[in-house]
């Protein structure tokens, strides 16, 4: 089943929290997590976008891996998140997590990818991609039950020379 979200990616990204956590995602930002667009704290991720306005985020909660369509994105993601609460929360970084949306998974480590597209036409139209869906980034969180493993780029995608 998929849920689809219009999430505000304020300061270019979007939160992948355990619903128990209190992840501090600030530190989490280090020069090469910038470049990967995925920045990994305990209880919880930041996936990088490429633009600071909506996005259009749809989000999977699977029983096992899903199969590997990487090119249909521009960039994938991937990383080990423990969701001991059984809940998985995804908001944009300055929502009020109160109202954010969950989704029931086993509890235990869970494999999150983020799979981004659209990517160029969103940072051409830069604080107006959000204004219609040809120009709208696309962002799809899957995940499903899976042992620990770290974070990983399963396709990188190069912002245009500006």
């Amino acid at each position: 089943m998929t849920t689809d979200l219009a999430l505000f990616a304020d300061y270019f990204q979007i939160h992948v929290l355990d619903d128990g956590s209190d992840a501090d995602l600030g530190g989490a930002w280090t020069e090469q997590a910038v470049l990967d667009g995925l920045g990994v704290a305990d209880g919880g991720l930041a996936l990088g976008t490429a633009v600071n306005v909506t996005v259009a985020v749809s989000v999977q909660v699977l029983a096992a891996e899903p199969d590997d369509d990487r090119d249909d994105f521009d960039h994938v993601v991937e990383a080990g998140l423990d969701v001991a609460s059984g809940r998985l929360v995804v908001l944009g970084c300055t929502d009020y997590l109160p109202d954010a949306a969950r989704f029931a998974l086993p509890a235990g480590w869970t494999r999150v990818r983020a799979s981004r597209r659209n990517l160029a036409a969103a940072v051409r139209a830069d604080v107006a991609s959000d204004e219609s869906p040809e120009t709208m980034e696309h962002l799809r969180v899957q995940a499903w039950p899976a042992p620990y493993a770290g974070p990983r780029v399963v396709k990188r995608w190069t912002p245009p020379e500006s």
